[in-house]
């Protein structure tokens, strides 16, 4: 690779028409289907579906029903609309769009069975980033961020939308720690008065809910606003009344709350967790102002809850490297698995369905060889509309196939993770593509989620998609692994992948490379600094310096938490943990890549190790995306993006036909 400009060149021109043929048959209709919805009866099915008009920025959001093998549109193509949830009595549902002011999204009302324009509800003062309908179908509960408020990892970092101000070009950028804008508050929206009204109090920030019964919501409160306070939050009643109650604490973290309609009974999750609504953990049941009480899943970390009725909760989740579905039923204290597969999944962060009221199951299901569909799981399957077009038939005839592969560590520790591999025979050249968190994990989903995974199959390479300990599916005790071992044990977990997968025939040792974002990123500067094996390495939106990513970041409690550490102490896990502190044992060339937007591994980040590599001597070539935040997510930034992985690797480690 030569220059700064990538455009125009053979692998530029082989990216875009990856992504054209990709995207191209399904320009206005959406690529991909998440937040699936359903009335009580299960009668009506909607979903969030994500629409590129055309292959500039981000998708736009758009509500759409299920209407057997059809996708209908529920909202037009002013603005985006996502979240449609339907209330209690089906005949209306309520979305979220930001039709009004880009980016800044408000609650409207659409009556199922008239004709005519959404209802617009009064504006809150914020954008609205989820809704909840009260049990008797009178209220919506509006969960509003401030317009600038921080976004968490998972969400691209950042903040949310903020209306420019008009300064000069001068002017200096100025930050005063938490402003009024940085907030997160609970908002209610009576039908029948017209009126949207503040029930949470000032000064407690609620960063979800979900309604208590009739006159009280339950939410993850903290006393501060910042990306920090989140890991030491509480789960909190919050009356009608104004009356605030704590209900529980944990060491780790609380996440996933759910009550039945009533209110007297209550769920939430308990886990070891790196980002924020990236939850998955125990299952903790009891009833409001009593002790919760810990339920057996059957070694499933629970990512999704919701009351069924009054007695049974439905709730997806992970066990290993499968999805799991089950419902819990209060009276008896058993679980029932209903539907569980390796082969498929449903969920982009983490595995997320909707129950109707008699106890069937929707989700989207997809996995790296299936398309997405909507799936409702009674007692029958069946499968309604789902995304197919001549795009996907293309994906599916270049991206290989997928499979599941274990090893054992230095320890004696097992791993797992997802290969996929080019047709024909191996030894493969091999990209290692590390996971963030760390406590995530992989699972069989379209494309593993990223392009750049089938792109790099389509040219040859192998991607391996391990889960390392402290990922998320093993318990608890897998995921706190992690704790204060980052650049330690979890090390030894990649390496020993590589040694077991030569040792079978299946990558060349000679073209092994790294690539992955945040704490994939962190791993992929790390592990070049603990071995030279490696031909090439793309670490994107890293931690590379964990004292400066702790005065830096918008989350040093993360870091302080994870590392166990204490960055005024000399010789800490702060510094003999850090990729820059071991630069001069690099070899492996590095392709650093950041966002600018990110506040969570800022993009200094990239550029110390960078510099340290060219200080040592090592090749090395930093990029840092303007309009980006924690990883790169818009076009034409991600064609740019898949453009220089291809180039590096081919540069360092090509396939060879």
């Amino acid at each position: 690779m030569s220059g700064n400009d990538v455009r125009g060149s053979a692998t530029w021109d082989l990216v875009e028409e990856y992504f054209r043929r990709l995207h191209g048959p399904a320009l206005g209709q959406p690529h991909m289907l998440l937040e699936p919805s359903c009335s009580a009866d299960g009668s009506r099915i909607a979903a969030t579906g994500l629409v590129y008009d055309e292959l500039v920025g981000l998708p736009r959001q758009a509500c759409f029903l299920v209407d057997g093998a059809e996708l209908r549109p529920l909202t037009g193509p002013s603005g985006s609309s996502r979240q449609p949830r339907f209330s209690p009595d089906g005949a209306t549902v309520a979305f979220l769009s930001d039709r009004t002011e880009a980016g800044r999204f408000q609650l409207y009302l659409l009556r199922t069975g008239q004709l005519g324009e959404a209802e617009a509800t009064p504006a809150v003062p914020g954008t609205v980033e989820y809704c909840s309908w009260s049990p008797d179908g009178t209220k919506v509960l509006l969960g509003v961020a401030g317009l600038g408020a921080d976004l968490s990892g998972g969400q691209g970092s950042g903040t949310t939308y903020k209306p420019k101000e008009e300064l000069p070009d001068w002017h200096p950028h100025v930050e005063a720690g938490v402003t009024e804008e940085s907030w997160r508050s609970l908002w209610i929206h009576d039908l029948a008065a017209g009126t949207t009204i503040r029930m949470s109090p000032e000064g407690l920030n609620t960063w979800e809910a979900v309604w208590l019964g009739p006159d009280a919501v339950v939410s993850v409160t903290s006393p501060a606003p910042d990306e920090g306070a989140w890991y030491t939050a509480v789960l909190s009643r919050l009356g009608l009344d104004g009356a605030v109650t704590e209900l529980a604490r944990s060491e780790v973290q609380l996440g996933c709350p759910a009550a039945s309609p009533s209110g007297e009974r209550l769920a939430v999750v308990e886990a070891v967790c790196s980002d924020r609504w990236v939850v998955a953990g125990d299952l903790l049941v009891g009833a409001p102002g009593a002790a919760f009480e810990r339920v057996d899943t059957g070694e499933v970390d629970v990512t999704t809850t919701q009351w069924i009725d009054a007695d049974r909760l439905g709730i997806l989740g992970i066990r290993g490297l499968e999805t799991v579905a089950a419902v819990y039923n209060a009276v008896t204290g058993k679980t029932t698995e209903v539907w569980s597969s390796t082969d498929t999944s449903c969920g982009t962060r983490y595995p997320e369905a909707a129950w109707s009221a008699d106890g069937r199951l929707v989700l989207i299901e997809e996995g790296y060889s299936v398309p997405q569909r909507v799936v409702v799981l009674g007692d029958d399957r069946v499968e309604l509309a789902g995304i197919r077009h001549p795009g996907t038939e293309y994906l599916l005839s270049v991206a290989g196939k997928a499979e599941t592969v274990s090893w054992s560590a230095p320890d004696g520790l097992q791993i797992d993770g997802i290969l996929c591999t080019p047709v024909g025979d191996g030894p493969f050249p091999l990209v290692v593509n590390i996971h963030g968190g760390p406590v995530w994990g992989y699972r069989n989903l379209w494309s593993m989620l990223y392009p750049w995974t089938p792109l790099l199959v389509s040219q040859g390479y192998a991607v391996l998609n391990p889960n390392p300990r402290g990922s998320s599916g093993r318990g608890q005790n897998f995921a706190q692994l992690v704790f204060g071992e980052m650049g330690g044990a979890d090390t030894t977990d990649f390496t020993s992948a590589i040694d077991a997968l030569v040792e079978r025939g299946m990558v060349d040792p000679t073209r092994v490379g790294l690539t992955g974002g945040s704490y994939g990123g962190y791993m992929s500067s790390w592990l070049v600094t603990q071995d030279q094996r490696w031909a090439a390495a793309v670490p994107f939106s890293p931690v590379t310096n964990w004292y400066s990513q702790h005065f830096t970041s918008n989350i040093p409690y993360f870091d302080a938490l994870f590392l166990d550490g204490n960055p005024e102490v000399p010789g800490d896990k702060f510094h003999s943990r850090s990729p820059v502190a071991h630069a001069s044992k690099v070899r492996t060339p590095c392709l650093n890549i950041a966002g600018a937007l990110d506040r969570c591994t800022p993009p200094t980040q990239a550029q110390e190790f960078h510099q340290a590599l060219l200080e040592h001597g090592v090749e090395s070539q930093l990029v840092i995306y303007p309009q980006e935040g924690h990883g790169v997510r818009s076009f034409p930034s991600l064609i740019d993006f898949c453009t220089r992985v291809v180039d590096w690797f081919q540069r360092h480690m090509p396939a060879r036909s």
